[in-house]
């Protein structure tokens, strides 16, 4: 009877901590990138790499620079620009404050992953 006392209190703490914890994690930067890397791959590898797996893609060229907007035409979910670099490219992803996760955020860092190895 004792030890199931000390199993219920233990529970109850527990119970009581996780409540006291976020849900969603701690808030990110909106100013920040949510990836920034480099890779031995070509921009244009990249994009139709990102084009293939993401749904609701647009591509624009600004100078040497290739950037997708990722998300609905009214309401982008994430901007990815791909620059090129001398040893391939360099991706940079922002996923703008109050912007719908479409595809949600883990999905979307695996996809840059895929396509820039």
């Amino acid at each position: 009877m004792k030890r199931l006392l000390l199993l219920t209190s233990a529970v109850a703490v527990l119970a009581s901590l996780a409540a006291c914890g976020s849900s969603s994690g701690p808030a990110r930067d909106a100013s920040q990138p949510l990836v920034y890397v480099s890779s031995q791959r070509a921009p244009a590898y990249i994009a139709d790499c990102l084009e293939s797996r993401l749904s609701r893609v647009r591509l624009s060229r600004v100078g040497s620079a290739t950037e997708i907007a990722v998300g609905s035409d009214s309401n982008n979910s994430y901007f990815v620009t791909l620059t090129p670099s001398n040893t391939g490219s360099v991706i940079k992803v922002m996923h703008p404050a109050n912007a719908p996760d479409d595809p949600p955020e883990p999905e979307m860092r695996f996809d840059i992953a895929r396509c820039a190895t």
